[in-house]
């Protein structure tokens, strides 16, 4: 007969995972001898020893017991439900840990891949990081928005970064933050956003957008808070006949509102 210790040491467990067993019930608990010990047969390191092996192989303890005493047939199926588990788990930890792993680099967070890369060009353009900022909270509402056309909008704004206007514009708007409301600059963003527009008009490019009109306008009030020549840099495209930031529409003559933008 085998003491617990030696129980354990044959079967190649620890003499804490032995009592655990016990108190789990995987494990019977044999009677006691005369002096209060427990001893215990071969049987008992078999059983110790399948408990082991079946745990080692990821089976859950809650699922031993089953399989401990099912027949060939039943056993096959439980390990195989087993393992059907194991691979959608192992696939939810890599999930997560490539979103860790995305965390990490800070704009990932809460940004899909086309956005980050549209980003890191942007700032290739030599754009001031509190400008990329900007913008990257902005596409953060935006991919939370319209998750299913994010990387077709983020494509066509690649399009966009190939004309001379829009890297110009790029170029100005990095450091328009700091702009006073009279800052000739002003005017010539205005210029270059009109042409922009312009040309979207007569290519049909510019419609639907897929957002509801309150959050068109925290995107724009977003915008307007963020520099002061902002708002009048929109006021003087309003006298042109253009009206809004995140959905520039082309307004009919005699429907102007001539109110500047709050800031």
């Amino acid at each position: 007969m085998l003491t617990i210790s030696q129980l354990a040491a044959y079967a190649g467990v620890t003499v804490r995972a032995v009592r655990h067993y016990h108190g789990i019930g995987l494990l019977p608990e044999p009677e006691r001898d005369r002096s209060g010990y427990r001893t215990y047969d071969a049987a008992a390191v078999v059983r110790l020893i399948r408990i082991r092996t079946l745990a080692d192989a990821g089976v859950p303890l809650a699922r031993v017991q089953e399989l401990l005493d099912a027949g060939p047939e039943e056993f096959a199926e439980g390990v195989h439900e087993i393992d059907k588990n194991l691979g959608a788990e192992i696939r939810r930890l890599r999930d997560t840990r490539g979103r860790l792993a995305r965390l990490a680099a800070g704009e990932h967070l809460a940004l899909p891949r086309s956005v980050v890369d549209y980003l890191d060009r942007v700032r290739g353009l030599g754009v001031e990081e509190r400008y990329i900022e900007m913008e990257r909270d902005a596409w953060i509402m935006i991919a939370a928005q319209v998750p299913h056309l994010i990387d077709s909008v983020i494509a066509k704004k690649h399009e966009e970064l190939d004309d001379p206007d829009m890297v110009k514009l790029y170029s100005l708007l990095s450091g328009a933050l700091d702009w006073p409301a009279d800052d000739p600059r002003v005017v010539e963003v205005a210029d270059i956003l009109e042409r922009l527009m312009i040309r979207a008009v007569e290519a049909g490019e510019v419609g639907a957008d897929g957002f509801d009109d309150q959050f068109v306008d925290l995107l724009d009030s977003t915008l307007v808070e963020s520099s002061p020549g902002v708002v009048r840099l929109l006021a003087i495209l309003q006298g042109r006949g253009w009206r809004g930031w995140t959905r520039i529409e082309r307004v009919p003559a005699g429907r102007l509102n001539t109110e500047l933008p709050s800031s």
